[in-house]
């Protein structure tokens, strides 16, 4: 694994704020501040051991605005991107014997307030969207018309997720709730004989804790209010659709202990709490991205990995400031990543061959990582909607789940306004990155802070800018393993 800041003039020195690969070709889409769109070439330095580079191909330019989120369609024909102002654009890719250029196809117009985030289906037939006007917009891109609102959040809504055996949507907003919607067709006279229609099956936001001795509960927020200085909270379901992944997680132990940021692991067999949590990292997460490959089990100590699945699943947790790599068969991060920009990071996105991770940030910058053949582990192909494979239950969890529930809050409520978070300025400078063999040193987090034990945070010393193989040598003290996928 080797990458760094690429240093040039990505968006002539303005923020960055999202990112995609193109999942046919590889190209790297890029937007921020500037208003426009630009496609890079990524040029490998694996051949001649050095970092990975980049190389400008072109700029698509129509926004009149700052370009907050652009999501390819799975067949790599459509580009998404939403902006400031409400503007919503769908561009086509025209390609020729000589080149391939992408044409603005169709503009979409009913958002009152800026995009934040978007979502195609998994036909790429419909498209979701996320806004500042509190709403979420389903799109029918055939028709070009609003297929349905989604209006419940009384706050923006920054971070939207589509299910890919299409049966959930899940947005998540800074109202301190994250929605589960579920598809139930209506009739319809259509050629089809029914009309998706989502509806909300669950609201998540509060959990149950014990009052020390007494055995009454008090009820406290599972997610960050509108303080969290993020424009962003992407969430994002696992390729296979077996488990969602929710960002910007804060939670306490007890009533009066402090809040710990965490990222929220969602069995798909219960979407109404959360399965288990990850916990740890010392700024709020605010984007999770899954690679789009799966890879052969390592069949290491069974006992060590969460979730019961015939693969390994591999994805990436973004926090203001570092980003933790996970699988599904380690309690720890297989790496981190910390140090690397002055700014806030804003998305995360893999390379359609898991070949790269690149990272955006509001410093104007980019990072890429370059993973060498196999790093991650040997491909193999995802079954969406194969059952996991059976197992005895396992007897450890990560953290006791049985308290965590979902309170059914009313559609009209007061806003809680909530600024405890005092957030540190620190800055530290980019820098390049390097993994050497069985380097294990420990120099950006303390293991237990990020993999097992949940704990109130004290100082932190700021991070070192290199990449960090991070070997677990204490066992989780208890897991739970909810990984399975409706027939």
């Amino acid at each position: 694994m080797k990458g760094g800041t690429i240093q040039i003039s990505w968006h002539d020195g303005k923020p960055v704020l999202t990112l995609d690969f193109h999942p046919i070709s590889g190209l790297l889409a890029t937007a921020g501040a500037d208003y426009d769109i630009k496609l890079w070439l990524l040029n490998s330095g694996q051949a001649e051991k050095k970092l990975p580079s980049v190389s400008y191909q072109s700029s698509l330019t129509y926004h009149g605005c700052a370009v907050n989120t652009i999501r390819f369609s799975r067949s790599g024909e459509l580009l998404a991107s939403g902006a400031d102002g409400g503007e919503l654009i769908i561009w086509k890719l025209h390609p020729s014997e000589t080149n391939q250029s992408w044409k603005v196809h169709k503009s979409f117009s009913f958002h009152r307030k800026d995009v934040l985030d978007l979502q195609w289906s998994p036909d790429d037939a419909f498209l979701i969207s996320g806004s500042v006007d509190n709403s979420c917009i389903i799109w029918d891109v055939n028709k070009g018309s609003v297929h349905q609102i989604l209006d419940a959040h009384c706050h923006y809504v920054q971070g939207v997720a589509w299910d890919p055996l299409s049966k959930y949507v899940a947005s998540l907003s800074s109202d301190r709730t994250c929605r589960i919607y579920v598809n139930k067709p209506t009739q319809a006279k259509s050629k089809n004989g029914e009309k998706m229609n989502y509806v909300c099956q669950h609201v998540i936001t509060k959990a149950d804790q014990q009052r020390g001795d007494d055995s009454k509960t008090v009820k406290t927020h599972l997610f960050h209010d509108e303080t969290l200085p993020s424009f962003f909270r992407r969430l994002s379901w696992s390729p296979d659709g077996s488990f969602l992944l929710i960002p910007s997680g804060s939670f306490k132990l007890s009533p009066t202990s402090e809040a710990v940021n965490a990222t929220y692991v969602f069995s798909r067999k219960d979407l109404s709490r959360p399965a288990l949590q990850l916990p740890g990292a010392n700024k709020p997460v605010v984007v999770v991205r899954f690679c789009p490959v799966a890879f052969k089990l390592r069949g290491s100590s069974s006992e060590e990995g969460f979730f019961k699945l015939p693969y390994r699943i591999v994805f990436a947790i973004a926090t203001l400031n570092s980003v933790y790599i996970y699988d599904t068969e380690c309690v720890a991060p297989i790496a981190v990543l910390a140090g690397l920009h002055y700014a806030a990071i804003t998305d995360i996105t893999w390379s359609p061959t898991a070949s790269y991770l690149a990272l955006s940030s509001q410093d104007g910058y980019c990072t890429l990582v370059e993973f060498e053949d196999n790093e991650l582990g040997e491909p193999v192909s995802f079954s969406v909607g194969k059952k996991p494979v059976d197992g005895e239950e396992k007897k450890h969890v990560l953290e006791k789940t049985d308290e965590l529930m979902t309170e059914a809050i009313p559609e009209v409520r007061s806003k809680q306004a909530e600024s405890e978070q005092d957030q540190e300025k620190q800055k530290p400078s980019p820098s390049q990155i390097t993994m050497e063999g069985e380097e294990k040193k420990q120099v950006m987090e303390k293991t237990d802070e990020v993999m097992t034990e949940t704990r109130p945070e004290g100082e932190k010393q700021p991070l070192q800018s290199k990449v960090n193989t991070t070997v677990s040598n204490k066992p989780a003290r208890r897991r739970i393993t909810p990984m399975a996928i409706d027939p």
